[in-house]
């Protein structure tokens, strides 16, 4: 069921992309858990994606503090257990994946970029789990009934979609050059439905 794509096929700039295009399907969970929640700074996530951009963009390169911004980052976190609703795990999954690029970008010998998808597919996994759940509960509130299976959350539209995205966008990106205008097109193809990884609507 996992995804497995071979990033370390491709060079450290088109994997930054990589994960940077997926973070831009990630925050908006984070931006919704923060308002709902009244807890972290979506800001702060969106403007370091923003660095990360910056740093992709050869013509114009920023240097990144990524000590000082995994500092600022690590304020940001959510403690699952102070909180008693699902928004919670997508906004940790979008904060560690960001978490996750700057130690990669900083450690490039000991990277670990493909966290980052394994996080975002993690995400939208144990969203369609708790959907299927809460219909079958609906249907046949036995609770000897309620399994789901591996296949079912494979064959979930949302998971399919996942999939493809990440398929789709490394493929892209293995023969694309690294320029602002590569930037632009990941970005307009993760972006193109809209939506978050989960289905949220992205407020521009």
């Amino acid at each position: 069921m996992a995804i497995h794509l071979p990033l370390k096929n491709l060079s450290q700039w088109q994997q930054v992309a990589f994960c940077a295009a997926l973070l831009e399907r990630m925050l908006p969970n984070y931006q919704m858990f923060a308002e709902h929640a009244e807890f972290g700074e979506y800001k702060v996530l969106r403007n370091q994606l923003d660095l990360v951009w910056q740093w992709l963009d050869k013509d114009s390169r920023c240097k990144i503090n990524y000590d000082a911004q995994i500092a600022k980052l690590e304020e940001q976190v959510p403690n699952p257990e102070n909180f008693d609703f699902f928004g919670v795990f997508p906004a940790l999954d979008s904060a560690m994946a960001l978490m996750s690029l700057f130690q990669s970008m900083q450690d490039i010998q000991n990277s670990a970029f493909e966290n980052i998808g394994k996080l975002s597919e993690n995400s939208v996994s144990y969203y369609v789990e708790l959907s299927l759940a809460q219909v079958m509960d609906e249907q046949t509130p036995d609770e000897e009934e309620l399994i789901i299976s591996p296949q079912q959350i494979n064959e979930h539209p949302l998971m399919a979609w996942e999939k493809a995205t990440q398929n789709e966008l490394f493929d892209f990106l293995k023969n694309a050059s690294e320029n602002k205008a590569t930037c632009k097109q990941a970005k307009a193809l993760v972006l193109e439905e809209g939506l978050s990884n989960l289905g949220i609507e992205i407020n521009s």
